[in-house]
């Protein structure tokens, strides 16, 4: 039997538009979103244990992300009323983590017939052909698609990673530069190779904190203040 092949988007890609049901009304994707960073996550099922823990999170820090300009739009592949039973029973009987009488207020979308979850790969067959994985596509005020990451059925997500993600793609557009591992604002931040433009610019700047180790690795520092003004302000 041929091995089917699942499309995706990728990093650098319009986001797929769709039109959905959601538990807020309808919503028209990206489109409406202009102007707005968007994190378009999806889940397995409702009414299933780690789902709803990310759901209790993810609904505690939708202030902390809008902070930052970024939206949370959630999926999964069950219906409406199923949605609306779920978010209702997390609300009124789940804690977690000391996190209880949660609302989840960011749209859910209904997915019945998988068009969206296809349209974004979130159908993996090694894992489930009738579930979304754990997908999360991180979108930029103008629809592109910015990051990727897939977790399987089994593992809850990290959202302080998830928030890092976000503030980390922000700064390196606001200031032309690269973020290094487990970067967080305040970090020194990597800035382009010697020799090619990034360098060049940040030398004619008069920027004298700039560090390079060798001709490959340039740093600089930005200060965490820095990096909250140039976010905060979006």
């Amino acid at each position: 039997m041929e091995e089917q092949v699942m499309s995706m988007p990728r990093i650098g890609d319009k986001a797929p538009a769709f039109k959905a049901v959601t538990t807020q009304g309808e919503i028209n994707f990206p489109e409406q979103y202009a102007g707005h960073w968007v994190i378009l996550f999806s889940h397995p099922a409702d009414f299933t244990p780690v789902c709803t823990s990310e759901f209790i999170t993810f609904a505690s820090l939708e202030q902390k992300f809008a902070d930052v300009n970024c939206k949370l739009v959630g999926l999964s592949v069950d219906g409406l009323y199923s949605h609306i039973a779920w978010l209702r029973t997390i609300k009124e009987k789940i804690e977690y983590k000391g996190m209880k009488n949660v609302e989840v207020r960011f749209p859910l979308i209904e997915d019945i017939t998988m068009e969206v979850a296809k349209k974004y790969g979130m159908i993996q067959p090694g894992e489930s052909s009738t579930k979304a994985v754990r997908a999360v596509f991180v979108i930029d005020p103008k629809g592109i698609i910015r990051t990727i990451i897939y977790y399987p059925l089994s593992l809850g997500r990290n959202f302080d990673e998830l928030y890092r993600v976000v503030v980390a793609l922000q700064a390196a557009d606001a200031f032309t530069i690269a973020t290094p591992a487990d970067w967080r604002p305040g970090d020194d931040v990597i800035i382009s190779p010697a020799g090619s433009c990034g360098v060049a610019q940040a030398r004619m700047e008069g920027k004298e904190d700039m560090v390079c180790k060798d001709w490959f690795f340039c740093t600089r520092k930005i200060s965490e203040q820095q990096v909250w003004d140039a976010v905060l302000k979006k």
